[in-house]
């Protein structure tokens, strides 16, 4: 059915931290809705299949993208391209944003993850 209620969508635990999310696949992309609270956020990390973007509903997240990192909240939109190491830790909360990926793969969200080399430096830096 392509139409969705997100207070009526399933929350579930995320494969690659600890998020909790809300998807859904379509024939080309996934979408989500994905929550973290404060002081959380997944591994550093890189899609070498899917692209990405982010929209932030509620809270705020320290970004890493690329070499590029910043504080990010409601109303911004982030672009993830294909092998970008990214990362987020929420700082107010709890951080919610909308994703969307493609392509849709199994449609699970954390299908193409992959892990940065420089991870726990990275995680460390956003944390503070």
């Amino acid at each position: 059915m392509p139409f969705y209620k997100i207070s009526e969508m399933e929350a579930r635990k995320s494969s690659s931290g600890p998020a909790m999310a809300k998807t859904v696949p379509g024939e080309l992309m996934k979408a989500g809705v994905v929550t973290y609270q404060v002081g959380e956020g997944p591994t550093p990390h890189f899609h070498p299949n899917e692209e990405q973007y982010m929209l932030m509903l509620e809270g705020e997240l320290n970004m890493i993208l690329g070499d590029e990192e910043r504080i990010i909240g409601k109303g911004d939109m982030v672009h993830i391209p294909r092998n970008t190491r990214h990362g987020v830790v929420a700082v107010a909360g709890p951080a919610v944003f909308f994703a969307v990926k493609s392509p849709c793969g199994d449609g699970n969200l954390d299908q193409d993850y992959n892990r940065a080399e420089d991870a726990d430096e990275v995680i460390g830096r956003l944390r503070g």
